[in-house]
């Protein structure tokens, strides 16, 4: 039995823009997000549009374009990390990033795991806030789903900074966080899509897995849903809600699934997060499929050391758009530092990339140049 599936109206909608797909695409590449010629293309407007998007992601950064201004580093603080749950690899990063930073500010920092239930992040909650720390991170979750512990700490005065915890980066008013770091949800997905397009020649047979139950990733499947709507040439073949903590037992019996219903139909997948690929692995070899694709897979989000594992050996990943996940770690605290002078939030947002084996030259992250050193700077810790 497949988890929820493209809705009725969801595909009717699909059904007026798409055509069946007929394959990877011709001259498609790999290891680029570069594939047909406009002409020959399903799409060729949004395929022209895609290839010239994909083309400038997928560019190395090589300068610092965050703030290089600020307080200096407020003294004695303490930061505590609140996580959706650790065996998120986009959580864990970020958490990492911020421990690294603390220590460089010279403040106390601590994690506590809610475990990815509900009931779990509640009381991590709670019990962070029984700490009565200078500050809090919502790592990875709704706040809504913690409406109480959210209006207990706003009430202590305890600043809040969410890392994915709403749909929209800066601050926010409901919930009352002093800021929310992500890159834009928007411009994620749109990527994501484009290197569909791009990559496929816009021919593809695609396949998208999310979790709905986390309103940010929720958002983030359906605005890559309408983004690959826009090609002609892309058919979305199913839509799968498979909850983040469930992914290891339910992923490889989805795939499964999904190769013998699909076949060769199925060319591409998109995910919300990288974890599904590391968990879809085992099913698609299983399946005879090569780790090189099809289908070729790309992540949009995130982007652990693993996802890169994959994409550098070709192993059922083709690309992934990925978080600088320590560099956003540093900007938390950065962050908090603003909020403890009294100062605005820096309004920084990263700006989207494409991985792939052509580009990471190895590497196993996303990590742009000069904001360790920008950072150092700002608080005089340099």
């Amino acid at each position: 039995m497949h988890v929820n599936r493209t809705t009725a109206s969801g595909t009717a909608a699909l059904a007026a823009v798409v055509v069946l797909a007929v394959g990877c695409g011709h001259g498609s590449r790999p290891d680029t997000g570069t594939s047909a010629e406009p002409s020959t293309s399903g799409c060729p407007a949004a395929f022209a549009r895609a290839q010239s998007a994909v083309r400038q992601a997928e560019q190395p950064h090589t300068a610092w374009n965050g703030p290089t201004t600020g307080p200096e580093a407020a003294r004695g603080r303490t930061v505590i990390y609140v996580a959706q749950t650790m065996t998120n690899p986009g959580v864990a990063g970020t958490a990492n990033g911020a421990r690294e930073a603390a220590k460089a500010i010279g403040w106390k920092f601590e994690v506590i795991d809610g475990g990815g239930t509900p009931a779990g992040i509640q009381a991590a909650l709670n019990q962070a806030i029984a700490l009565k720390p200078s500050g809090i991170v919502l790592g990875g979750f709704d706040p809504k789903s913690t409406a109480q512990q959210v209006s207990r700490a706003n009430a202590e005065g305890i600043p809040l900074i969410g890392w994915h915890a709403v749909d929209k980066p800066g601050p926010s008013e409901n919930p009352k966080l002093f800021t929310n770091i992500t890159t834009h949800v928007a411009e994620v997905a749109r990527i994501t899509a484009d290197w569909i397009i791009a990559h496929s020649g816009g021919r593809a047979g695609a396949v998208l897995f999310t979790d709905d139950s986390i309103p940010f990733a929720k958002h983030k499947a359906e605005s890559i849903r309408e983004e690959l709507a826009r090609c002609g040439g892309v058919r979305l073949l199913s839509y799968e809600n498979i909850p983040l903590p469930d992914a290891s037992s339910r992923v490889p019996q989805e795939v499964s699934a999904l190769t013998s219903r699909l076949g060769g139909r199925w060319t591409y997948s998109a995910a919300i997060n990288d974890l599904y690929f590391a968990d879809a692995a085992p099913a698609l070899r299983a399946a005879g499929r090569k780790g090189s694709g099809p289908p070729f897979n790309i992540g949009a989000g995130d982007g652990d050391p693993s996802a890169f594992q994959r994409i550098n050996s070709g192993g059922y990943q083709a690309a992934t758009v990925p978080e600088p996940l320590t560099q956003q770690g540093w900007q938390i605290v950065d962050e908090f530092n603003r909020a403890f002078a009294g100062r605005p939030a820096s309004g920084y947002v990263a700006p989207v990339h494409v991985a792939t084996a052509g580009n990471t030259g190895g590497a196993t992250s996303w990590d742009p140049v000069g904001y360790r050193e920008a950072y150092r700077g700002i608080w005089g810790t340099a």
